[in-house]
């Protein structure tokens, strides 16, 4: 069993949202609570997650959501060159947006699964192990 993951922005929303498929994200956040799970998530998705909820329910409700995700035990990544030359790769191979791509360059980077929901990941699964809320 993998000991840690990279989570999408998709999978941090169901979570944050309450989604029935957020629950395994939920179960991975207890885990990595205690310190026997670690969950990455690049910076880009992170703004990804900020941009999406600002333009949904406004500047208020994202900068709240952004507070919640600082006080999550989830790594955030820095896009160094290295990530954003692999995201590069992954992007100009595949049709799937550029955000998507920081996540999945991560999962490469770090050998570890990507937990997603996202049906675009579908395109990157000869790339990218998977886990799918």
């Amino acid at each position: 069993m993998d000991n840690s993951c990279v989570f999408d922005s998709f999978a941090l929303l169901a979570h944050l949202e309450g989604e029935d498929r957020g629950d395994r994200v939920t179960q991975m956040l207890k885990k990595a609570q205690s310190g026997k799970f670690a969950v990455y998530m690049s910076v880009i998705n992170l703004g990804e997650i900020y941009y999406i909820t600002r333009r949904e329910r406004g500047h208020d409700k994202a900068e709240e959501v952004l507070m919640l995700v600082e006080q999550l035990p989830v790594k955030i990544v820095e896009a160094d060159r290295d990530l954003t030359i692999e995201a590069a790769k992954l992007k100009a191979k595949y049709p799937v947006a550029y955000a998507d791509c920081f996540a999945a360059a991560l999962s490469i980077k770090k050998n570890i699964k990507l937990v997603t929901g996202d049906p675009e990941f579908k395109k990157l699964e000869s790339d990218v192990r998977l886990d799918w809320i």
